[in-house]
């Protein structure tokens, strides 16, 4: 599947919560541990509130796998 066709979706196979992160990795073709970690990053460096509502936003936003 080509990166053009390829859909943003929450990984149901790489997740540690909901899967956003690893949807994250496979759509960008990045490490899923490398986009964890600038998430934790980001999280630190804003006192996490709105590192973490943005997750719960794209845990509600983002289809799971198979979309």
């Amino acid at each position: 599947m080509s990166s053009a066709t390829r859909s943003l979706c929450r990984s149901r196979h790489d997740r540690m919560l909901a899967g956003v992160c690893g949807g994250l990795a496979l759509r960008l073709r990045w490490n899923p541990v490398l986009v964890r970690a600038g998430f934790v990053v980001l999280a630190l460096a804003t006192f996490v509130l709105p590192v973490a509502l943005a997750y719960l936003v794209l845990w509600l936003l983002i289809p799971e796998e198979g979309c």
